[in-house]
């Protein structure tokens, strides 16, 4: 027997195991905190079920958490390298001196909604109702629908109407009971309050493109911090890869979005079609955001929800954008 032969072949198949470990602990590994349960969730099962992370370079591991706060804070102390939130926290978080940058995800927003026969054919006729309004007094949508009615019908929804804020599930309850006389949701829930004979009364976006704004600008993206974009820049443009490549995926693969149908807890194939046309609606052209135009949203959101929405950010500050 050839002990000698055998050592290096085993030699071979030693080193040979070395290496491709080596090579699999060389794959970085991105952490992202998602909402449980959240829509965010269709785009990175997506990638994570197609291999989409691994054919970009890297191992996609996502941290389900309760609610955008505490999202926030694992970012902010490290437990995880991205998460999905709206620039204009970045761009609050740049203006008090913390690099954040902001990669566009989506550019789909809500509406105000309302029962058919209620009586309600415009935002004025919302006097002396109630709304519903998925999330708090300083929520984005809300914001915009108030400065559309004081600017095309001349009143304040706030000081003249009772606001009920609440979330999103518990305002498309109130609304569907009646208990609400409108409502003010994010889209997903108003295509489910759709199926349950709702009807949009007025998109925020045609109310933003009524205030000049640009309803093509993306309002929620992967938020990442400074320091791992200048550190692992190819890490940073594989995640970019792999969520455009799921973006495309579901926007024209129907078997797609048939595989994510059991978490998107449709009731009935009204409100399934009705998620996949929202999804859809609401990806954003690749290439860089309009700047002028998120200048201009900022400056709305700083003079209608001032300090407490946007912090000292009353221009947009240099860097927000990745994609510029």
């Amino acid at each position: 027997m050839d002990f000698g032969k055998i050592g290096r072949a085993m030699g071979v198949a030693l080193a040979g195991a070395f290496f491709a470990l080596t090579a699999q602990a060389e794959v970085p590994v991105l952490r992202i905190a998602a909402l449980e349960g959240g829509t965010v969730n269709w785009e990175l099962d997506t990638i994570k079920h197609y291999g989409l992370d691994t054919a970009a370079g890297f191992d996609l591991e996502v941290m389900p958490v309760a609610g955008n706060p505490a999202a926030q804070v694992a970012l902010q102390g490290g437990a995880v390298d991205a998460i999905v939130t709206d620039w204009f926290w970045v761009a609050r978080m740049r203006a008090e001196g913390q690099d954040y940058r902001f990669l566009p995800y989506s550019k789909a927003v809500g509406g105000l909604m309302v029962k058919p026969g209620a009586g309600i054919s415009s935002i004025a006729d919302l006097k002396g109702k109630k709304i519903g309004i998925a999330g708090g007094p300083l929520d984005k949508s809300w914001l915009i629908l108030r400065a559309y009615a004081q600017k095309e019908a001349g009143f304040d929804l706030s000081a003249q109407t009772e606001q009920v804020f609440g979330a999103p599930p518990l305002i498309m309850q109130a609304a569907l009971s009646g208990e609400v006389d409108a409502a003010i949701n994010f889209w997903h829930f108003m295509a489910k309050m759709e199926a349950g004979g709702m009807v949009t009364l007025l998109p925020v976006a045609d109310a933003a493109r009524a205030l000049g704004l640009d309803p093509e600008t993306p309002l929620l993206g992967y938020v990442l911090p400074g320091k791992l974009v200048a550190e692992q820049p190819d890490l940073v443009a594989a995640l970019a890869q792999a969520s455009r490549a799921a973006k495309e995926k579901l926007a024209t693969d129907d078997a797609a979005f048939d595989r994510l149908r059991p978490q998107m807890k449709a009731k009935d194939d009204a409100q399934y079609q009705a998620l996949v046309a929202g999804y859809r609606a609401g990806i954003p052209a690749p290439g860089p955001v309009d700047e002028a135009a998120a200048a201009r949203m900022l400056a709305l959101m700083a003079e209608l929800g001032g300090p407490d929405l946007v912090g000292p950010a009353t221009t947009l500050p240099p860097g927000t954008f990745l994609t510029n």
